[in-house]
């Protein structure tokens, strides 16, 4: 059965101690209270275990290979999955198996299969199943989806994004694509979802270049990605992302009377600004830093400890990754693909909107950050 109690806080082992974990999710909990706690952690790095435990007062340490012992142990209801994609599926079934509730970083995992076994393992268990798209809880992002709807810049046509970055040689994200590495996985997915949510609705086809580069960074995976996604009522959406240049993070929607720029549209440790352009009127507006992951937690506990649904559930997951192994196969083979029909009704509204304050950069244990 799964663990779950609507008295008190949700408790979470965190499994991985990587960047993202130390830098963002750890921190959050500290936003989280009202309904979330981290009560175990969980590293194949024993240094680590210890350093980042007391640095946050966290008692329950385990390696992965006591991970069966940590889920049956009665320590936590749920954990965050932190590690690398390849891994997703693994650590999410087991949880579930175990009547663990999953919240997992996005990609949800490398392929279709891999997600669909996470979800049904969810189901078939009475788990909750949620993925990690902590922009489907920041403002600023959800107010660019209320401006596409309301029609003030017409009927949206046009969806444009730059999504860059140098990353350090050696990072997990230049993985080779069976273990979930490139461009696609790691930061094109960003630019996917946000064309979804906005359109609100899924591409029917997709064509897509890759740039191989000629740095020895990029010897597994390639540098740069370009694509094009077509979308029900002739809409056209294309990005461009890159592990191999200038650090850009930009989206624009453009309508039939004006346009929508968020710039930076995808940023979590800094100001994002959101500029609306209608009949040739500009109007800017900046959003403070925020903390966009302590609304992750705090709406899943809250599907834990009242039964609703998660969004971005298990199937939000799902749609991207299937989108992302369409792109790479149109770029292996020069050709565009065309994607079966998708159901998907849930979609991210200004309802889910959460402000939490900014998390200071805190000191980090045997990590390093992504980009260079």
């Amino acid at each position: 059965m799964p663990r779950s109690s609507a008295a008190e806080q949700v408790r979470y082992a965190v499994v991985g101690l990587g960047h993202i974990a130390q830098v963002a999710v750890l921190p959050a909990f500290a936003h989280a209270t009202e309904n979330s706690v981290v009560t175990a952690l969980i590293s194949d790095d024993a240094d680590k275990r210890v350093k980042v435990g007391r640095k946050y007062k966290v008692k329950n340490l385990f390696s992965y290979d006591d991970y069966d012992e940590a889920l049956r142990s009665g320590l936590f209801d749920a954990v965050y999955i932190a590690l690398p994609n390849h891994l997703h599926r693994e650590y999410a079934v087991r949880a579930a198996r175990a009547g663990i509730h999953v919240l997992c970083e996005k990609p949800l995992a490398v392929t279709e299969a891999d997600c669909e076994a996470m979800i049904r393992a969810a189901a078939d268990s009475g788990t909750k199943l949620m993925t990690a798209y902590r922009l489907h809880f920041d403002e600023a992002n959800l107010r660019a989806v209320e401006v596409v709807q309301s029609g003030r810049i017409g009927e949206p046509k046009l969806f444009n994004s730059t999504f860059a970055m140098q990353v350090r040689d050696g990072d997990i994200r230049l993985n080779p694509r069976s273990q979930g590495g490139g461009v696609l996985y790691d930061i094109g997915i960003y630019c996917i979802n946000a064309a979804r949510y906005l359109f609100e609705s899924e591409p029917e086809s997709v064509f897509a270049f890759t740039a191989a580069g000629t740095d020895p960074r990029f010897e597994s995976v390639e540098e740069s990605v370009t694509a094009v996604l077509t979308f029900p009522g002739d809409r056209l959406a294309s990005f461009a992302a890159s592990f191999g240049a200038a650090d850009v993070s930009t989206y624009r929607v453009v309508g039939t009377r004006g346009d929508l720029v968020m710039d930076p549209a995808y940023e979590y440790a800094g100001e994002i600004t959101q500029t609306v352009t209608v009949n040739g009127r500009s109007r800017e507006r900046a959003f403070p830093k925020r903390d966009q992951f302590a609304p992750e937690l705090v709406s899943f506990s809250e599907c834990i400890r009242t039964g609703a649904d998660p969004e971005p559930s298990g199937r939000e997951g799902l749609a991207d990754v299937r989108i992302i192994r369409a792109l790479y196969e149109s770029a292996g083979t020069g050709r565009p693909v065309t994607l079966p029909p998708f159901e998907k009704e849930e979609r991210p509204t200004l309802d889910q909107a959460m402000r939490k304050p900014g998390v200071r950069k805190p000191d980090l244990v045997k990590v390093e950050p992504p980009s260079e």
